[in-house]
């Protein structure tokens, strides 16, 4: 019945397995609901691979094993292009690794797995997770639910933007500047990075080893946590988090400077109501966190790359050169980056050498320092500086009035942190006026993950955000 299909769709991962586990519905009816919905939602070009067969026959295994709605017995996941599964192709959404499919799951895979989660889908992503728009050379432009015409954010693009239309309940996507919390915010979503290495970066496409991590996609922080259990392997002794209790940086400079009027307007009303219910806010800056940050960002990156993913073709028994990954690569951006790589413009390891050595210590102290001298638990800031842009403004998009470059521009406040290596989460906060959606993040000091999610699921009962796409 319709709206029972509706039900069912609309359920987070833990309100599933709250219905699983009372035998509401079966493993195999939950996935058929799910598998209808995503059929109806191609044209969001969210998926990039999937196997109906083998996920029904993996619902009916964990129906006959009684186990559906024990841990994530049940629960089909979408798993972005970039994580091995050894089920379906691991993509990462170029040509030259389009047949690729992986001997073995990724760790945090494979955690999911022996937890009873199923595989989904693959979801579609920028190519090699080197964007932020999604708009895909190989595999075609991923559409944003709330609107079509507009970018899902990236790199993780695929995952948001199928968690945002109710076409899986969650999925993992990786982050290695902005590629969870983007999409997240972007599409309406939880999304959580953790602490590097909080999660085993094993079996997943790399970019760069010091910056790259996987993170949950979800529609509540419940069931971040949820995951994040799963994939640390671990259970959080934190408890609940008391609002009164709770202490926010409030960096203004840099974080909030040249915001889009919808952000600003959305950042200061999310503030407010957080200030009336009890948090206090510290307004306070991160010294230089904008030179600091830039001395690391690309260095790091563009070296790492290079040593990383030809380590990961290796591993994978691929007779792949990076000749051959350029030669498959269908994205103009992604392309000119790549090849730059591979000429005199490569990044130089003495660059690297002092990004690592030097910079990024600094970079890691400045933070340390904050959240040590203010006594912050976290800091608030708006994920993204503006919210979705037009499918193909790749090179610039508008902000107030003038054409900025769109990488760097989105990128922006969740680069940072992503080179500190701190957790961070964007929770949806509110709609700009023509109904797009706009986030806040929240980062903590490095290892501080538990108390973090705590936090954010405090704050997300301020924000209350209940909206869904429209356009679905």
């Amino acid at each position: 019945m319709p709206h029972q299909d509706q039900e069912l769709f609309d359920l987070t991962i833990t309100q599933a397995l709250d219905g699983l586990a009372a035998r509401r519905f079966s493993a195999r009816e939950y996935a058929q609901t799910l598998i209808g919905r995503c059929e109806n939602q191609k044209s969001l070009n969210a998926l990039v691979s999937h196997d109906w067969t083998k996920l029904l026959d993996a619902a009916d295994a964990v129906d006959a094993s009684g186990k559906a709605g024990q841990n994530l017995g049940g629960i089909p996941l979408c798993l972005k292009d970039n994580i091995n599964t050894g089920i379906l192709p691991t993509g990462a959404a170029t040509g030259a690794l389009a047949n690729h499919v992986a001997k073995a799951p990724a760790a945090v895979a494979k955690a999911l797995f022996d937890a009873g989660a199923l595989l989904g889908a693959s979801g579609n992503m920028h190519e090699l997770a080197f964007g932020i728009s999604s708009n895909n050379g190989v595999t075609g432009a991923v559409h944003n639910p709330w609107n079509p015409a507009m970018i899902p954010g990236g790199s993780s693009g695929g995952v948001a933007a199928a968690v945002a239309a109710q076409m899986m309940p969650g999925g993992i996507g990786t982050d290695t500047g902005a590629s969870v919390r983007l999409p997240a915010s972007l599409c309406g979503l939880v999304g959580f990075r953790p602490t590097v290495g909080r999660y085993s970066g094993d079996g997943i496409v790399p970019i760069s080893h010091t910056r790259d991590t996987a993170g949950p996609i979800t529609r509540s922080v419940t069931d971040a946590r949820l995951l994040d259990k799963v994939m640390a392997g671990r259970t959080s002794k934190t408890g609940a988090a008391s609002l009164s209790g709770i202490r926010l940086g409030v960096p203004r400079g840099y974080f909030f400077d040249t915001l889009d009027p919808a952000v600003a307007a959305n950042a200061e009303a999310s503030l407010k109501a957080l200030a009336d219910a009890g948090v206090i806010l510290i307004e306070a800056d991160v010294p230089d966190v904008g030179v600091l940050n830039a001395a690391v960002s690309f260095p790091v990156v563009l070296y790492e790359f290079m040593q990383d993913l030809p380590r990961y073709l290796s591993d994978n028994a691929l007779n792949l050169t990076m000749q051959d990954i350029l030669d498959g690569i269908g994205s103009p951006d992604v392309k000119g980056l790549v090849a730059s790589q591979l000429g005199s413009d490569a990044m130089p390891e003495t660059v690297y050498r002092k990004a690592m050595d030097e910079d990024r210590p600094k970079l890691q102290a400045a933070y340390a320092n904050y959240f040590k001298t203010h006594d912050v638990d976290a800091i608030i800031f708006p994920t993204a500086p503006l919210p979705a842009r037009p499918i193909g403004d790749d090179e610039t998009v508008e902000l107030n009035g003038e054409r900025v470059p769109t990488f760097p521009t989105f990128i922006r406040n969740t680069d940072p942190g992503s080179n500190a290596a701190i957790p961070g989460i964007s929770l949806p906060s509110g709609l700009s006026p023509d109904g797009l959606p706009l986030g806040m993040e929240l980062d903590g000091p490095a290892l501080s993950d538990d108390r973090l999610l705590a936090i954010a699921a405090a704050i997300e009962t301020v924000f209350a955000f209940d909206a869904k796409p429209t356009s679905l």
